[in-house]
């Protein structure tokens, strides 16, 4: 016997808090939303719309993970503060190798991963630089990550989204931002990897100082 329990705004799309099923050996997350479909009719396409979240056994899981019988499979909303750690605003530097890692093992179906990484230059608009500085605007910047990780979810084909951005002081050749997309396929995750980029410079408030040898300037466009 397997327990399914929905939690927060998944509970209306369910029409229930829990329930029980019965199975034989194993199956995927996948298979056994599907079997749910003779319950509770369009809940499957409701729940992958949802961009819902799986843990069984109170362990996140994936929809191609394994049940079986005796586990406890928990269908959630995503957390407003970024799915697993993969939207962060951060002081310290990031590992791209890991964040890599994070968004490949989000689904065995991902066969393509695009990367754009950001770092600090030396010359900008003629002026040589010493360092950067990054402010934000805290609580809207990581809900604007977290709406333009959502967006690229929802419009593009696509398996999953890691969007990290460093604030403070950032030396020279050092990195500042971080989009990692992963797909089946590779040309959907460069339109995903290239839309989240523009997007976050265009409604995300965080905002760069570069620091010369003449003083400091507020960098207002963002090419």
């Amino acid at each position: 016997m397997i327990s399914i329990k929905f939690f927060a705004s998944l509970r209306g799309l369910a029409g229930r808090e829990e329930l029980t099923r019965e199975v034989v050996g194993s199956l995927t997350v996948d298979s056994l939303i599907g079997q749910l479909e003779q319950d509770i009719p369009g809940l499957p396409e409701k729940l992958k719309k949802s961009k819902a979240m799986v843990a069984i056994n109170q362990e996140m899981a994936h929809w191609d993970s394994s049940v079986r019988d005796g586990d406890e499979v928990a269908f959630m909303p995503p957390f407003a503060g970024g799915v697993e750690g993969l939207v962060r605003l951060q002081r310290e530097n990031f590992s791209v190798e890991a964040e890599i890692e994070r968004v490949k093992a989000a689904s065995r179906r991902t066969g393509a991963v695009v990367t754009f990484l950001g770092a600090g230059r030396d010359f900008s608009k003629g002026k040589d630089i010493d360092y950067l500085e990054f402010e934000f605007y805290p609580g809207m910047a990581e809900k604007k990550l977290n709406d333009i990780r959502e967006q690229a979810l929802r419009d593009f084909d696509i398996n999953e989204v890691a969007i990290i951005h460093r604030y403070g002081r950032i030396e020279v050749g050092e990195n500042i931002v971080l989009i990692v997309v992963g797909s089946g396929h590779r040309a959907e995750a460069f339109k995903a990897c290239s839309w989240c980029i523009d997007t976050l410079k265009q409604i995300t408030p965080i905002w760069k100082r570069e620091r010369t040898p003449e003083g400091e300037v507020w960098v207002e466009d963002h090419p």
